[in-house]
């Protein structure tokens, strides 16, 4: 007997009492979940009949996460509106584009710097310059910051790295991995990811009037397995075009927010996105094995120093350029700064390529950092900004400080 569900109810319950001791001290849950998978997994204990090795349901618990990464981004679609992106199309284009050249150049500056050779340079870069879907979605929800100005452009960065990454996958699949990658291949697949989200935006939109007569269903568990269908099936086709399933999910979440039916939707998915969300970055620590990560300590909190200050860079131009103010600018690379599942594919996909096997614990111990790191910066945005803001005094009206009123005038006597 495999013990299947005797393990997910462990992983449940050592998922549980970490968060549990994460709400006692006030602290973001996320770094708790992931560190509470690494610590368990394949070199963990077997005592009696609690495996802590999880190897019968390490692929359920690998589906579930990727489950919750889809109900992550398809709530915060519906905290925001297709209209409502849409309006900032000009401003997401030149901040996506911004974001990409400073994360992707000094990705490569890296690589070259530390003597890697070409191809695993390329690699380093894929690795460094895409930032976590699920991670960022987690933080702008739990620290209710859906409606700040700068999430617009937070969310638009997200969809836009996802259009690099189709192509880039492309392309590095092409080098490393022998294969033809055509100019002409690339442009398909670029204009294929960046089609399929402009058409379905455009159509979801005009089609609000009947996804609002589809959704009148009075039943919950009809409504539900309608929303549900909906979700899935969209994320899985948008897999199939080489646009990532999450970014499918936040697509529907996006036009579903323009129906009547938002508010019971987001009610309904309450649930499913807190404990499959809780799941993913479970699952995301299973993958990681803290004993191969010795090797790649320095390399990693290089990388993690350069990312900091190019995020951070990237963030600040990226919102000047929106006309945001510079603590919304702030914001906006401190929340975009995790690194999660693009970095281990693009690791794993130098591993398929027979590359220097150093990648897989840099990508691993890198994005472990990040990972803990970016929901700690994003907590204490308001705080960096303000320590940061006294020394470039980007905005001076936070450093008036209060004096006493200027004394009445009046006569001497």
């Amino acid at each position: 007997m495999d013990h299947l569900v005797l393990e997910i109810g462990l992983a449940v319950i050592l998922i549980a009492l970490v968060g549990l001791l994460a709400a006692k001290i006030r602290f973001s849950v996320i770094p708790f979940y992931i560190l509470i998978g690494m610590a368990v997994g394949p070199h963990a204990p077997h005592i009696g009949v609690l495996d802590f090795r999880f190897i019968h349901s390490a692929e359920l618990i690998e589906f579930m996460g990727r489950l919750g990464v889809l109900f992550l981004l398809f709530y915060l679609g519906l905290e925001f509106s297709v209209g409502r992106l849409m309006k900032s199309g000009k401003a997401i284009a030149v901040g996506g584009t911004i974001y990409i050249l400073i994360n992707f150049s000094l990705g490569l500056f890296f690589g070259w710097v530390n003597d890697f050779p070409v191809e695993e340079t390329m690699v380093i870069a894929g690795i460094t310059t895409i930032s976590s879907s699920a991670i960022v979605a987690k933080v702008l929800v739990d620290l209710k910051r859906t409606a700040n100005p700068e999430t617009e452009m937070i969310l638009g960065i997200i969809m836009f790295e996802d259009i690099f990454l189709a192509v880039y996958i492309s392309v590095l699949s092409g080098l490393v991995l022998s294969d033809s990658s055509s100019l002409g291949g690339v442009l398909l697949s670029a204009s294929y990811a960046l089609g399929f989200m402009l058409l379905f935006l455009i159509i979801g939109r005009k089609a609000a009037p009947l996804l609002n007569k589809l959704f009148n269903i009075r039943s919950n568990e009809l409504f539900l397995l309608l929303v549900f269908g909906f979700l899935f099936l969209v994320a899985g086709f948008s897999e199939t075009i080489h646009v990532a399933e999450a970014i499918g999910a936040l697509l529907v979440g996006l036009v579903l927010a323009e129906t009547t039916h938002m508010k019971r939707i987001e009610h309904m998915i309450l649930p499913f996105r807190d404990f499959f969300g809780a799941l993913f970055f479970f699952s995301f620590g299973l993958t990681i094995d803290p004993l191969a990560l010795g090797g790649a300590v320095w390399l990693s909190l290089g990388a993690v120093g350069i990312t900091l200050l190019g995020n951070f860079a990237a963030g600040m131009l990226a919102g000047k350029s929106a006309g945001l103010s510079a603590k919304a600018s702030s914001n906006i690379g401190l929340t975009i700064v995790s690194r999660g599942e693009f970095s281990i594919i693009m690791a794993n996909l130098g591993k398929a390529g027979g590359l220097m096997e150093l990648l897989q614990p840099f990508a691993a111990l890198y994005v472990l950092i990040l990972a803990i790191l970016g929901p700690l910066l994003t907590k204490e945005s308001k705080l960096i900004f303000r320590g940061l803001n006294a020394m470039f005094r980007w905005d001076k009206r936070k450093l008036v400080k209060k004096t006493d009123p200027p004394a009445p005038q009046g006569g001497n006597g």
